[in-house]
């Protein structure tokens, strides 16, 4: 059966399908395909089932995609149907780029300069694509449609949701995080608190630092950002931990739990100084604290003798070796 849609797309139903639900924007179809070069010849260019990761695949509707007409080939279809789709050529301009991208899915990826000079005198890396680009044709894409979910049947990924779901995520990845914190499982609380973290600066790039949303969102970042340089201390990823603190601290001046997190990885990182000066600052702080930093002051005290002593082993015998090779 063929049937035209009145846009330059011809469909032919090679299978029936079992079931028909309207494919509206937000849904995530799941299809397999195949493309086919037109012309003299009918030349196979890609299959889904042998390219990148093999595996179907995945458009969420309505998000823009590179290559426009699979939106609308899609929905013209029921769930289990196998369909033919003769899209003319001024529909698959993109398709070169969107087949590349689709290849190297699962490789390592293949760093490759990709400026205008360079596309026109190398081309994209695949002498059949880089055929399409140049002389571009009419394309044939065999779909299999498998599977629609609407946008309530599945979990959003980050970069679909409203600015509102994005915000509301927060609270729940940093409870997520401390329940994980609290079994030790610090890489996976470390993923969590970074997934929150990550939400949050995108949404701060759109404010000004002066403006209350601003001022409002830092707040809520900086108890995150003191849990996450809380596992790369335990982790003992020093030089991070004082990254992060150094930036709490650009904003709070006096948070005692980033002071006491940057003196423990000064240490950690061997920087006595530091590590004395963030120690005593904290015990005027908080007098309450004057107990646990003496104790940190008398380990580094105690670790400044041992090094000295490692210090004075060495060059003894640096020394002791040279006046026995003389």
């Amino acid at each position: 059966m063929k049937m035209s849609t009145g846009t330059p797309i011809t469909k032919n139903i090679i299978h029936v399908g079992k079931k028909y639900v309207p494919i509206e924007d937000g849904s995530k179809v799941y299809f397999h395909f195949q493309t086919w070069k037109l012309g003299k010849d009918r030349i196979l260019i890609d299959d889904s089932r042998k390219m990148g990761k093999k595996e179907p695949m995945v458009l969420v509707i309505g998000h823009k995609f590179k290559l426009e007409c699979w939106e609308t080939i899609i929905k013209m279809m029921a769930i289990g149907e196998v369909a033919s789709f003769h899209v003319k050529k001024e529909l698959v301009y993109s398709y070169p780029f969107v087949s590349k991208t689709l290849r190297e899915m699962g490789q390592e990826q293949r760093i490759k300069h990709s400026c205008t000079m360079t596309l026109h005198t190398e081309g994209i890396g695949y002498a059949d694509l880089d055929g399409l680009i140049n002389q571009p044709c009419d394309l044939e894409f065999v779909i299999e449609l498998l599977k629609v979910e609407n946008s309530s049947e599945y979990e959003k990924e980050l970069w679909q949701m409203s600015t509102e779901e994005k915000f509301n995520m927060i609270p729940e990845l940093k409870k997520k995080g401390n329940m994980l914190y609290g079994q030790k499982l610090f890489d996976e609380a470390e993923k969590a608190y970074t997934e929150a973290l990550s939400i949050l600066e995108q949404m701060m790039l759109r404010e000004r630092k002066c403006d209350n949303e601003w001022i409002t969102l830092n707040k809520i970042k900086i108890p995150i950002l003191l849990n996450y340089a809380q596992c790369k201390l335990i982790k003992e990823e020093y030089y991070s931990v004082i990254e992060h603190c150094n930036t709490i601290l650009q904003h709070d001046k006096d948070n005692e739990k980033a002071l006491y997190r940057r003196a423990k990885a000064h240490t950690g990182a061997w920087n006595p100084d530091a590590a004395e000066e963030d120690f005593r600052r904290l015990k005027k702080l908080n007098p309450a604290m004057t107990a646990i930093c003496d104790k940190e002051l008398e380990y580094l005290k105690k670790l400044r003798h041992e090094k000295t002593e490692q210090d004075r082993d060495a060059l003894k015998n640096l020394f002791g070796t040279e006046i026995a090779a003389s």
